[in-house]
This record gives structure tokens, C-alpha cells and sequence, in this order.
């Protein structure tokens, strides 16, 4: 018997006893998020629900290559994200361009969104939390699956490193590409007013933006950016990613109300019995007569 992880982030406890038991614990306490990652990654409930169980089969088939080395929570993540892309893949939506990172970046922008500047403009910021919402289905696949994971889901980014197989420092540059291009699509298409001019050079205002994008990352918001240092336009900017942020939170927060529907989980479950039943009858031995012993030569 295979001895369970040591601390794993989020862990889940799971019988290691066999492929059946252990899918179906993961099914328990993992359905609903991964149901909520399906939703947001297909864009319809019926390919949702499809990619769901198509994973938890996986998973099931695949047991024998699980180590014992990880948290099996992301191992069953790993499985999801190979799935999201070969779908996304295959439906022909992972070539849309992200422009270059000197287009995101929001040095040359002669407005900021209004939104981000007054208080009461409460209208605006629910439109351009739903806009962001939007444009993350737009996101290509290498961009969309970790900002999913990471900022919708809330998976530590050690996880969601593990889960795709990249190191840390590739999630957190393809989350902070993706957020700056959520920001970008965002106050292109909502009122504007006049940007404050720059009062630093150019490198102090690219250097605070770095630190905000690393305190998102650590969930602070920002706490350890020195205040005075940060400018009326950094501050601006600096509240447009706070919107992208609250974006992804409200999903999480659906994500979480998106329990995975009944008929779903028990055919799920009916599914993983079924395969366990057909496994074990398969391994099972023959009854029957016995074999005749060889006759031997005189």
C-alpha cells in the first residue's frame, strides 16, 4: 500500500486502497471546482460535463502512475489541464495572439477608466468586471488554463506549477501577461478620462507595476508597496488591476455555487463502479476444470 503525501498544500484525504475508491473520494471533494474549471474553460454546461467525466475516468485508468509523491488533488488538476487543451485544441481557439508585452504595458495610454478614479461610478466597475469576465474565455489556452487555475480557483501557484508541469516563474509570467491583456481589453472599451501625467521615470513606474502584479500573486494587495512612492497615474492603473482581480474572485465565489449537478456526479460515480466492477472481474480467476496433465512418452 502506497503511503500518503507529507504536508501537501490542500490536501485531501483519500483510501489508498485501490483506483475505485480513491477516484471516488477525489470525486467527493474535488467535483465542484473541478466542475467549475470545466464550465470556464468549455463555455457550456453539456462539453462541461464531458471533459468532468472524461477526467475522473482518466484518473481512474491511470492510478498505477500515481507515486505517492504529491498532493493527488493536483495530480487529478494535471489531468484536467492536459484535457483543457487538447479541447481547446481541438475546437481551433488557442491562436488567438496576445499583443506584445510592450503594448500591455500602460506607459504610452493617454486615459485610465473612469471607473478606476470615481468612487461612485459603481455602474461602470460592474461592467468592466463583466468585460473581464468575458475576454478570460478569449485568453489562448497557455495564458487562460493557469489564470484559471491560479486566480479564478485560487490554486497556490506551486500547485498550478506542478498541475501543468512549467516552473513557478513560467505561471507567474503567463499570469501576469494574461492580467495586463485583461486589464488592456477592459479600459479599451470603457469611458475614459485624461491619465495624470507621469511623475517618475519611466523605470520606477515599470518597477511598481511589477510589484503590484507580485503582490496579486501573493494576495496582499499591495501592502508592501511603499504608498508614497506610487503616483495619481500608477494609482489609476494600479485600481484597473484591482478590478481584474475582483473579476476573478466574483468567479471564484460562482465557481464555488456551481456544485456539479446530481445526474452528473452519480454518473460519474456509476461510471468509475463500472470500470472498477469490469477490472476486478477481469483479474479474477477462472473457475473450470482443470487442465489435463501432459501425457509423457515411453
Amino acid at each position: 500500500m502506497r503511503t500518503a503525501p507529507t504536508s501537501p498544500q490542500n490536501a485531501v484525504a483519500v483510501p489508498w486502497t485501490s483506483a475505485g475508491e480513491t477516484v471516488t473520494a477525489l470525486l467527493k471533494s474535488h467535483g465542484a471546482k473541478l466542475h467549475g474549471l470545466a464550465l470556464r474553460m468549455c463555455g457550456n454546461a453539456a462539453d462541461a460535463e464531458d471533459m468532468v467525466q472524461d477526467v475522473y475516468l482518466q484518473a481512474f485508468r491511470k492510478w498505477h502512475t500515481f507515486r505517492g509523491e504529491a498532493n493527488p488533488a493536483t495530480w487529478l488538476y494535471s489531468i484536467a489541464a492536459r484535457s483543457c487543451k487538447a479541447r481547446l485544441r481541438r475546437k481551433g481557439g488557442t491562436n488567438r495572439r496576445v499583443p506584445a508585452m510592450s503594448q500591455l504595458l500602460p506607459w504610452s495610454e493617454t486615459t485610465v477608466m473612469r471607473a478606476a478614479v470615481r468612487e461612485d461610478a459603481t455602474a461602470e466597475r460592474r461592467e468592466a468586471i463583466e468585460r473581464v469576465q468575458r475576454e478570460i474565455a478569449r485568453l489562448p489556452e497557455h495564458l487562460r488554463v493557469p489564470t484559471v487555475l491560479r486566480d479564478v480557483l485560487e490554486m497556490d501557484t506551486r500547485d498550478v506549477a506542478a498541475a501543468l508541469g512549467i516552473a513557478e516563474g513560467t505561471v507567474k509570467t503567463r499570469i501576469h501577461r494574461a492580467r495586463l491583456a485583461l486589464r488592456k481589453a477592459m479600459t479599451s472599451k470603457a469611458a475614459g478620462v485624461a491619465a495624470p501625467a507621469p511623475v517618475y521615470e519611466k523605470q520606477v513606474c515599470l518597477d511598481l507595476l511589477k510589484a503590484k502584479l507580485e503582490a496579486m500573486d501573493r494576495g496582499d494587495g499591495g501592502g508592501r508597496i511603499p504608498q508614497a512612492e506610487v503616483c495619481d497615474r500608477c494609482r489609476a492603473v494600479f485600481r484597473e488591476l484591482d478590478l481584474v482581480k475582483d473579476a476573478c474572485a466574483q468567479m471564484h465565489a460562482s465557481a464555488d455555487g456551481d456544485a456539479m449537478p446530481e445526474s452528473v456526479r452519480a454518473r460519474i460515480a456509476r461510471a468509475i463502479a463500472e470500470r472498477a466492477a469490469a477490472e476486478r472481474a477481469s483479474n479474477a480467476p477462472r473457475r473450470g476444470r482443470k487442465p489435463k496433465p501432459a501425457r509423457t512418452s515411453r
